[in-house]
């Protein structure tokens, strides 16, 4: 795991470690031009936790639950005086047959729910309250798929940290004691070849993802000439210490435009943890050695965000609508 001297577990987080749900909606937008757009997102991100309840208060055993995080470009233009030491954007990666595209996205919005309607609603309403101050860059609909399966048939996120091994993974310490709590949120929509995928043996499917397909046991591969997606998504730094994030994934699909998909979604404590994952996935260990997974699933988007602990975020808010209310210009005497 991540490091085991995270003393402090805020309370106070974005619902980060909220258990799996049954559905979810991935929104990524872009943020308009001008200081009444920008002051338009900060008053609905302000009232953001009201939304949840007006929404979730319908029903309460439907655990609606938003996180929002915020990409670099934005957290610039609102002018803060801090950001997260790690926040930048996602960096495209070339590898030597795949690569990883870097997309645009100035806000993340999680929406999660046991009920899909309970998400459709919720996002209704947002976007109806940000207005032409957004464009949507992305936006997937999330189910679960019968025991926590993703579409290539395999369990996903088996190895998940939990208990107090979650917020040491999942959560900012205080090595950036101004953004405890928070966390750094890397997005990828991969779409699958599922034909191709259906044609490969079983024996062969479960050397390229590490784990039994029925029953999900961990394979041994360290011997193995080459890794599999789960050795090659294990990051062990210098010191043999194991770095974890916390995966949300999620399948999607509209089987009527062949339409087949993962959304990769990781929080994590440190950003570089998910970039050297990637870079082991697409550039290969040793290199040239890639994920052979990337055969069968092509990423389309790439974006990362920072989802701060909420009085951080209240925080940024209030400090962005001073300093966007300070430029305005002063009104003409009547």
């Amino acid at each position: 795991m991540s490091d085991k001297n995270w003393d402090r577990v805020p309370i106070d987080a974005q619902s980060i470690d909220a258990p799996l749900s049954r559905a979810a909606v991935f929104l990524v937008v872009t943020v308009a031009d001008g200081a009444e757009a920008l002051a338009t997102v900060c008053s609905v991100l302000d009232g953001l936790d009201d939304l949840v309840k007006t929404v979730g208060f319908r029903d309460l055993s439907g655990r609606l639950s938003c996180i929002v995080g915020i990409g670099s470009a934005l957290w610039g233009r609102l002018g803060l005086e801090t950001r997260p030491q790690e926040l930048k954007p996602f960096a495209p990666i070339a590898g030597p047959v795949h690569a990883a595209p870097s997309t645009p996205g100035d806000l993340l919005f999680h929406i999660r729910a046991e009920r899909a309607d309970l998400c459709f609603e919720f996002e209704r309403l947002l976007l109806a309250a940000l207005g032409s101050g957004v464009s949507v860059v992305d936006e997937v609909s999330g189910f679960r798929y019968f025991d926590a399966r993703d579409l290539l048939g395999f369990v996903d996120g088996t190895a998940n940290p939990t208990g107090l091994d979650l917020p040491a993974s999942a959560l900012v310490g205080g090595e950036d004691a101004g953004f405890q709590g928070g966390s750094y949120v890397v997005v990828q929509k991969y779409l699958h070849d599922l034909d191709a995928w259906g044609r490969v043996p079983t024996p062969e499917q479960e050397a390229i993802i590490g784990r039994t397909k029925s029953d999900n046991v961990e394979i041994d591969d360290d011997a193995a000439p080459r890794k599999s997606h789960k050795s090659l998504a294990t990051i062990v730094d210098a010191a043999g210490n194991e770095h974890d994030i916390l995966r949300d994934n999620m399948p999607f699909g509209r089987p009527g435009h062949r339409e087949f998909g993962t959304y990769f979604i990781g929080y994590s404590r440190h950003l570089w943890v998910i970039e050297k994952m990637l870079q082991r996935m697409y550039v290969g260990d040793p290199p040239g050695a890639y994920d052979r997974l990337l055969d069968f699933s092509t990423p389309h988007t790439g974006t990362t965000f920072f989802a701060p602990a909420r009085p951080a975020l209240q925080s940024l808010l209030q400090a962005a609508q001073a300093r966007l209310a300070a430029a305005q210009p002063a009104a003409s005497p009547a």
